[in-house]
């Protein structure tokens, strides 16, 4: 509050509070002011940037990025090269949004503050560490032809690590192929689209321990358009309020795990943990695996299909989900709708379908509906599954739709353990009990299990 304000009172709507570190000085770095970079934002300091980072790939040395705000409009290119920063509340890089006078041959209409590695096609940048300041970007609107994120291109054998990254298009976009790349210990808020995206063929990589806020699609996507994403690991992510997706997304892609992850706050078409076979991405194969994540609130109304999602949301649209899917250890907490939802698009309910996936040593601790909702052909096993405060029936199975006199076409089996009885044995293995549309029941909050 200023000064001799007259309120007599204010709401605090959020708080984000850290211990703030005292700058760091980086020994043998190239400061970026010894190269000519205004420190107070006024001028442009992108060449002078440019310059600290060909004196230090020439000296073998890291840049060092000191206290202050430099004015970055546009991007640098980035190739084994360390840049150093004072610290992500000491050190910005602050940029506009720039129109280009013409697109780009990559078709963006505009430009902006952002570290990119190579092509991909060109062979990428390798040994790239990004360290210890903000970027903060300018971006007013969605267009997805823009290259307007804060980092970007294909970055091999690198890391980035504490960062602060707000206001751009996407925190961290990768155009692979490209491998071994760690994403760890930023915050990532306030993106017009996702936080992060492994695209196309990024391999053996680590996202872990990022906190990431208000994004206007997936928090943490992999997306394996026309190259497989493989062996990827998501890990103790904190994920809250994507506000028109996914918390942690999969799309397609070989051996992926999702571990130890909290995301809170969904807002709309999407849910807390996704994988989907969508957007051309190429199949999965191999295992999938998502282990002790926690969920809060999530399994949201989907305003196109007009029915609550799950907390835990697998889709076949594109192909069918026959990976070996493993669920061990997740707690769904106070889900609006489904704990679980696994679905199929109607148009192609025929043809594709979600055949194996295991789930065991789950905790669902209030639905607004099911625990399960299965709309689609396959199988799933349950294995000290415990569920309690369930707001309809546990399961509501309606297969493909087809409703044969046999029963559903989704499979369920009881592999004992499961508590709470919303896994009744009369529904097994594939009795109908499909309601798509029950009222939803608000659950008591959380509690701790006796």
């Amino acid at each position: 509050m200023p000064a001799g304000s007259p309120a007599a009172w204010t709401v605090i709507d959020l708080l984000d509070t850290e211990l703030v570190a005292p700058p760091h000085v980086e020994r043998g770095g190239v400061d970026v002011r010894l190269l000519g970079a205004d420190p107070t934002g006024r001028r442009d300091a992108a060449p002078a940037i440019e310059r600290a980072i060909a004196l230090a790939r020439r000296l073998d040395r890291p840049v060092y990025l000191p206290p202050g705000t430099f004015r970055v409009d546009r991007h640098i290119v980035v190739d084994d090269v360390t840049l150093v920063g004072a610290g992500n509340w000491h050190t910005v890089l602050k940029g506009r949004q720039v129109t280009l006078a013409e697109p780009a041959p990559d078709g963006s209409r505009h430009t902006g503050v952002g570290l990119y590695g190579k092509p991909a096609a060109e062979g990428g940048s390798r040994n790239v560490h990004l360290r210890g300041f903000t970027i903060d970007g300018d971006v007013r609107e969605r267009i997805d032809t823009d290259q307007v994120n804060a980092v970007g291109g294909a970055m091999s054998d690198s890391t980035i690590d504490g960062l602060h990254l707000r206001h751009t298009k996407v925190g961290l976009w990768f155009d692979g192929p490209m491998r071994n790349v760690k994403v760890t210990n930023n915050i990532i808020t306030d993106q017009i689209a996702d936080a992060l995206n492994f695209h196309t063929g990024v391999t053996d990589s680590l996202v872990r321990n990022n906190f990431i806020r208000n994004t206007g699609d997936d928090g943490i996507a992999l997306w394996s358009e026309k190259t497989a994403d493989a062996r990827n690991t998501i890990a103790r992510n904190t994920v809250q309020s994507p506000t028109l997706a996914n918390g942690i997304a999969v799309y397609g892609g070989a051996d992926t795990t999702v571990t130890g992850n909290l995301v809170a706050d969904p807002v709309r078409e999407g849910s807390g943990l996704h994988a989907g076979a969508r957007f051309g991405a190429e199949p999965f194969t191999g295992t999938l695996r998502f282990t002790d994540n926690t969920t809060v609130r999530a399994g949201t109304l989907d305003l196109n299909w007009r029915i609550g999602l799950g907390a835990l949301w697998f889709y076949a649209l594109d192909g069918s989900i026959d990976a070996d899917v493993r669920v061990t250890g997740d707690h769904y907490l106070d889900s609006t709708h489904n704990a679980i939802m696994l679905v199929s698009e109607y148009g192609v309910k025929d043809r594709y379908g979600i055949p194996s996936v295991h789930f065991k040593d789950i905790r669902v601790d209030g639905t607004g509906n099911s625990v399960v909702s299965a709309r689609t052909a396959g199988s799933a096993t349950f294995e000290n599954v415990d569920a309690r405060n369930v707001g309809a029936v546990g399961v509501n199975n309606c297969g493909a739709f087809n409703f044969p006199s046999t029963g559903s076409e989704f499979t369920l089996t009881d592999r004992g353990g499961n508590d709470g009885g919303w896994l009744a044995p009369w529904l097994l293995p594939n009795t109908i009990t499909c309601d798509d549309r029950p009222p939803v029941v608000a659950p008591p909050a959380p509690s701790p299990w006796s």
